[in-house]
């Protein structure tokens, strides 16, 4: 499926606790400027209107009818029926609403809700890192492709999503890739979000920080610290970022091996790599101890920081060899070394998910199409 070269019009929004800002892409692109909105978040009545408004405004814009709305939502929330379930920034929602269907009978057009994190995947497995990362592969005459990808979003929570073969793994209550729920290896008693948030590390910063009287920093604050080598807590901020790394390289080392997939990152503090991805490569790429003391690589596959450019130019070489079919006197190219690639996100997670929102209404239009067909 190829979204840039898609004529159809698709609506979208990007939903926040505070506002709402509605747009139009087409063929992967917006082509309106955004209309801003306040959520009215605790009033429903007003809340549902709002919606409503921000999308007709939109298509009052378009020369064209749109086909489908797509847009991200919080969770939890039944996404393939539309309905959204008791949301903490959204307290208007509580008890279930069925938004979709709603949209559906005003607009006359099918109305598609993911969470986030799954869009942001698919924005990137379709028009990100993935298709970069191919085309890269092809301009070397490497014969690896991949295929899957799983896709992290850092900031207020740890959120995720996973691509396979260009197809959004959503799974049967549409809360597949959960992640912020996974277990910790490093603090057992804890769930990964703990480690992996802007509060983790304001937690850890402030338990190390010395005469710091101010509880209300943000990691934006505290990487400003890490990088001011004169600052009586750069330390404390470097620690804080370090142990960030650590837990989030622990959780990518699980989902890698079940995904076996390329990872991409995005999210506001994704900016701050330069402090955490030492980290998160060097539990990726560590050592684990079975019970009779030996060392085994944590991974079955080496994992490279392709935003480096010399990890990225080791990814990318082809390192094939030339293997005899026993018995014949024929060979085949085989290359010994499995392989996989983390990144930070070119797109940026608002892109993305936009990009994912449009391209899954795009192929679920098309499947409407062909079933008529």
């Amino acid at each position: 499926m190829n979204i840039w070269s898609d004529e159809r019009v698709v609506l979208t929004l990007d939903a926040g606790g505070t506002n709402f800002v509605f747009s139009a892409i087409k063929g992967g692109n917006e082509i309106i400027d955004p209309i801003q909105k306040p959520s009215n978040a605790d009033q429903l009545e007003l809340c549902l209107k709002t919606i409503v408004d921000g999308f007709q405004e939109v298509r009052n814009l378009l020369e064209e009818e749109p086909v489908a709305i797509s847009f991200a939502f919080p969770g939890p929330a039944d996404y393939k029926r539309g309905i959204i379930g008791d949301l903490t920034n959204l307290p208007a929602f509580r008890g279930g609403i069925a938004l979709g269907p709603m949209l559906e009978k005003y607009f006359k057009i099918p109305v598609y809700i993911n969470n986030d994190g799954d869009l942001f995947a698919y924005g990137e497995a379709l028009g990100g890192i993935l298709p970069e990362i191919n085309q890269k592969l092809e301009a070397v005459n490497s014969p690896k492709r991949y295929n899957n990808l799983i896709g992290i979003t850092l900031g207020t929570g740890f959120g995720g999503g996973l691509v396979q073969n260009n197809e959004l793994f959503i799974g049967d209550n549409s809360i597949a890739s959960e992640v912020w729920l996974t277990s910790s290896r490093l603090f057992p008693e804890q769930f990964a979000e703990e480690g992996i948030s802007t509060r983790a590390i304001q937690r850890v910063y402030q338990k190390n920080a010395q005469n710091e009287l101010n509880p209300d920093l943000m990691p934006i604050d505290i990487y400003a610290i890490a990088k001011d080598e004169n600052h009586p807590n750069n330390k404390a901020a470097k620690i804080a970022f370090k142990q960030f790394g650590n837990c989030l390289g622990d959780s990518l080392a699980n989902l890698l091996t079940i995904t076996d997939g390329i990872a991409v990152i995005g999210g506001g503090l994704s900016g701050a790599s330069d402090l955490y991805m030492p980290a998160v490569m060097d539990e990726i790429n560590g050592q684990l101890q079975t019970a009779q003391g030996e060392s085994i690589p944590r991974l079955v596959q080496k994992v490279y920081n392709i935003d480096n450019e010399l990890e990225f130019n080791e990814f990318i070489k082809d390192r094939s060899k030339e293997i005899m079919i026993p018995g014949t006197n024929k060979c085949l190219k085989y290359d010994p070394e499995p392989r996989l690639a983390i990144c930070s996100s070119k797109l940026g997670a608002s892109r993305a998910i936009g990009i994912g929102a449009y391209a899954f209404a795009i192929n679920e239009v098309n499947q409407i199409e062909n079933f008529k067909n």
